[in-house]
């Protein structure tokens, strides 16, 4: 693990101690996670690849800044270019997770020459209707202003009962406890600022856009995740060069719910990537 500094943040970044066994892979968390948020698959992606699993910012050991301009969904971009230019990877595979995805999603699309491929896992490219986008940027500022007056654990309290993680309740304990402390620690300035600047309503819409990435693309969803299985649809079919993976008996968030089919998917994919099979 270690520190890395870049346009005047720190990010916390998990990499293993003998980088570069394998093509390099970046990991994005969601929203409340952190580079720790994908324990359950880095033993397996560490066999095969060199990972990079990164804290965004405001989220796990990293800097939150008090200035939510700060947390744009485009400066989390320039940062993570900046990460690899600094870790000295040219190319990666991008995998993210909801917030995650949304920032891999800009990632590629801002700056395409630095992705081998790009996994994206429940994620959406963003909301097109500009009366439903600012409704959401309106429910968002509420919810920040509530994490910041009522603290963190209240937040969570809340936010492990919406609809969306209804399926995590079949999840073993020990790894809902995990995700749970994770969430925890981190900081309300942070988890507030986030929402203001990395949430679905606060990021420009690039559905539009889809059709401009040329890179391998995988989509992942659950197939209790309803919304999602719709959106994963729709953006396959604009994609010129994407696949679609619908998971039996997930929710929203397949990668615990469903580890070890998650884990054959990605793989199976990236390494049909590496092979030059797909591309």
């Amino acid at each position: 693990m270690t520190t890395v500094a870049v346009n005047g943040l720190r990010l916390h970044v998990e990499r293993a101690e003998h980088a570069g066994s394998g093509p390099p892979l970046l990991l994005l968390h969601g929203f409340t996670g952190s580079g720790a948020s994908w324990a359950p698959q880095l033993e397996t992606f560490r066999h095969h690849f060199d990972v990079v699993a990164v804290d965004l910012i405001g989220h796990g050991r990293s800097d939150a800044p008090a200035g939510p301009e700060r947390y744009r969904i485009e400066s989390a971009v320039a940062d993570l270019v900046a990460l690899l230019d600094t870790l000295a990877i040219a190319r990666a595979a991008v995998l993210g997770y909801s917030m995650g995805g949304r920032v891999a999603l800009h990632l590629a699309l801002a700056a395409p020459e630095r992705l081998s491929a790009l996994v994206l896992e429940s994620a959406s490219p963003g909301i097109d209707d500009p009366v439903e986008r600012a409704a959401r940027v309106r429910s968002d500022e509420a919810l920040a202003v509530r994490i910041e007056r009522d603290g963190v654990e209240a937040f969570v309290d809340e936010w492990e009962r919406i609809p969306l993680f209804a399926s995590q309740a079949r999840l073993p304990a020990e790894v809902w406890e995990r995700q749970r402390a994770q969430r925890l620690a981190t900081s309300a300035t942070g988890l507030a600022n986030s929402l203001r600047g990395m949430g679905a309503g606060a990021m420009a819409p690039v559905g539009a856009r889809l059709g401009e990435l040329a890179m391998p693309v995988l989509l992942v969803v659950g197939e209790l995740d309803v919304k999602y299985v719709a959106l994963g649809h729709d953006m396959v079919a604009a994609i010129p060069n994407a696949r679609l993976a619908v998971v039996p008996d997930a929710g929203h968030t397949v990668h615990l719910e469903q580890p070890a089919a998650f884990e054959q998917i990605v793989l199976g994919f990236l390494e049909d990537v590496t092979a030059g099979s797909i591309g």
